[in-house]
C-alpha cells in the first residue's frame, strides 16, 4: 500500500511530461491562447491516464561545470559529426558499411537512459533504433563501419558521453553507481592485462 508522500511523489514526477504535453500542443498549432492552453491540458490528461507510463525519476542535481563540459562536447560533436557525413556523401569511392552496435550503459536511470540516447542521436552519424530499458542498452545504427575497432571505439565515445551527462546532471546515485563500476571496469581491464602479459612470460620461457 502507497503512502502519503509516495502518492505526491509520484504526482509531482508527472507534472514535467503533463507540462510538456501541453507546450508540444501548443506548439503544434502555433497558437498560446488560452483556448490551446485549455486543449492542451485536457489532451495531457487523456494522454497521461489513458497510456501511463513509469514516471522518470530525476536527480534534480545540476553541475554547472560539468554541464558546461557537456553542451561543449556536444556541440562540438554535432559540427564534427555534419562535417564527417557531408565529406562521406560527397565522396565518389564511398562504400556504405553500417552496423548496429549496442552499448549497454553502467547507470539505470531512465533519465541518463533518454538524454544519452538522445544526445547521440542528434550527432549526424547515429540514431538509435531500439532501448532495452530493463538492461539500460541503446541500439545504435551507426554510418561507415567496417573494422571491430570502430565499433569499440564508437562504444567508448557514447560511454563516455554518458558520463559527461551522469556528472552534469545525474543524481548522486548515479554519480557513485557510474564511479564504482568504472573502478570494477578498470579492476578486470588491469587483472586482463597481468594474465597476457603472464601468458607471454611463459611462452617465452620466463618465470612469473
Amino acid at each position: 500500500m502507497t503512502t502519503r508522500k509516495e502518492r505526491l511523489k509520484a504526482t509531482l514526477n508527472q507534472v514535467p511530461l503533463f507540462l510538456g504535453l501541453i507546450l508540444l500542443w501548443m506548439l503544434l498549432w502555433g497558437s498560446y491562447s488560452g483556448l490551446t492552453v485549455l486543449t492542451g491540458a485536457l489532451l495531457a490528461v487523456i494522454v497521461s491516464v489513458g497510456f501511463y507510463l513509469p514516471a522518470v525519476e530525476l536527480g534534480l542535481r545540476v553541475n554547472l561545470w560539468y554541464s558546461f563540459v557537456y553542451f561543449s562536447r556536444l556541440l562540438f560533436d554535432i559540427v564534427l559529426g555534419s562535417v564527417q557525413v557531408a565529406v562521406l556523401a560527397l565522396s565518389p569511392r564511398y562504400t556504405p558499411s553500417n552496423a548496429i552496435v549496442a552499448v549497454h550503459l553502467r547507470t539505470r536511470s531512465d533519465f541518463v537512459l533518454t538524454l544519452t540516447g538522445v544526445s547521440t542521436s542528434i550527432v549526424p552519424g547515429a540514431i538509435v533504433v531500439d532501448v532495452d530499458r530493463v538492461r539500460s542498452t541503446l541500439y545504435l545504427h551507426v554510418l561507415n563501419v567496417h573494422r571491430p575497432e570502430q565499433v569499440e571505439k564508437f562504444r567508448k565515445g557514447v560511454l563516455a558521453e554518458e558520463r559527461r551527462i551522469v556528472m552534469a546532471l545525474g543524481s548522486r546515485a548515479d554519480v557513485e553507481r557510474l564511479r564504482r563500476v568504472s573502478g570494477e571496469d578498470r579492476s578486470e581491464k588491469d587483472q586482463h592485462a597481468r594474465t597476457q602479459h603472464a601468458r607471454e612470460k611463459r611462452k617465452r620461457g620466463g618465470i612469473t
